[in-house]
């Protein structure tokens, strides 16, 4: 609060003009956060001298230094990062550094990193054949699988982009997508294959024949991508009209996961529940910053959410370390951890939460209940 006001007309030893004292809970602030407030209010004073006419929202507050530490300073946030290398590149050299380590898991089957990246070479191989490359869509239906990431990366190692397709999707969307995106090869699984909507697209299926592409090279395949080239498309849901394609090239790609492996610090010894269907752009956030740090990719199945408390045990014994939750369902964990008093499992150590706005009464619930425990970005 302001005490003392008094207007001096100017003594020896003391200038003329206006005195004040600020009188504060020392509790609450410290000296350097009063001296701030003061200076503050030292330049709304001089502002108001100098423009009396001015709004009040328009006057200043900050001084010059405070405005380049805030305009300037905190805000040079640009890293430049390499854009050499696409997303698969850099899975190709994480796989030279670790090849025996586990990269992907889906219930009692694996794949190493070494593994992992010969069967994308040979479907890339493949998929070449059908003239697949820069800016060539192929989209890819499957069911959550070890062949899912396998079909991913061996479109990018192709050279093309991918579109994925939910096969939980009505047919009439399927067939819009496939038609508006002019997809030349549709990479799926045989038993999906009849549910499907009738396209000019080529249809692979990564099941049936494999025994052809398991007869390609295993060498990492020569591509023409460069980092203006698309590496995905993803639809809108078409809630306000049709579809519409949000097209993603590899440069903002690598960008976001070089940003993603620095900000969630991405490790080798991380376990990352791949939790999204790969037609949202969380599964991008999950799958590509954990295959290129080394870390193990753990695929979740159907039966694994519908309850949280069967979801938090199957988290324990996966050993997770890290979970990319839509927030609807990162709400219905923290209500029911909360109402039933039940913990994270101890291998957790970050919780992101994305999607639509988070409510704060849940963060306010989840703080009160986990503390400091466990990280929580909510993006």
């Amino acid at each position: 609060t302001l005490d003392g006001w008094e207007q001096d007309e100017g003594t020896e030893g003391y200038p003329a003009g206006l005195h004040f004292n600020l009188i504060y809970n020392a509790d609450l602030f410290d000296s350097t956060t009063i001296s701030r407030l003061a200076r503050h209010y030292q330049n709304l004073l001089e502002g108001i001298i100098a423009n009396p006419e001015q709004r009040l929202s328009k006057l200043p507050l900050l001084t010059e230094a405070e405005r380049h530490q805030l305009l300037i300073e905190w805000n040079e946030t640009r890293v430049d990062y390499s854009l050499d290398k696409s997303v698969h590149q850099l899975f190709e050299a994480q796989v030279e550094r670790t090849p025996d380590a586990i990269a992907v898991e889906f219930e009692d089957e694996s794949l190493t990193y070494q593994e992992l990246n010969f069967r994308a070479n040979q479907l890339a191989h493949f998929l070449q054949k059908f003239e697949v490359g820069p800016d060539q869509i192929v989209a890819i239906c499957m069911e959550r699988s070890l062949d899912m990431i396998v079909g991913l990366l061996g479109i990018l190692k192709a050279g093309g982009a991918y579109l994925p397709l939910d096969p939980a999707y009505p047919q009439e969307r399927l067939s819009f997508m496939l038609a508006d995106s002019e997809a030349t090869v549709l990479l799926t699984h045989s038993s999906l294959e009849p549910q499907l909507p009738q396209t000019g697209a080529q249809v692979v299926n990564l099941d049936t024949e494999w025994k052809s592409m398991a007869r390609e090279s295993k060498e990492n395949p020569v591509r023409d991508a460069q980092a203006t080239n698309l590496a995905y498309i993803i639809y809108t849901s078409g809630s306000t009209g049709q579809p519409k394609a949000v097209m993603i090239q590899h440069d903002s790609l690598v960008n976001y996961v070089k940003a993603a492996c620095v900000h969630f610090k991405v490790e080798a010894s991380d376990r990352v529940l791949q939790f999204a269907s790969i037609s949202f752009d969380a599964a991008a956030e999950e799958i590509y910053p954990c295959l290129v740090r080394g870390a193990k990719l753990v695929l979740r199945n159907d039966s694994m959410v519908r309850a949280i408390p069967t979801f938090l045990e199957t988290c324990r014994e996966l050993g997770v370390s890290i979970l990319d939750l839509p927030t609807a369902y990162w709400h219905q964990m923290t209500a029911v951890m909360v109402t039933w008093n039940l913990s994270l499992p101890e291998s957790i150590r970050l919780v992101i939460c994305g999607g639509e706005r988070a409510a704060p009464e849940q963060v306010s619930a989840w703080q009160n209940h986990i503390g400091d425990q466990v990280q929580l970005i909510i993006s």
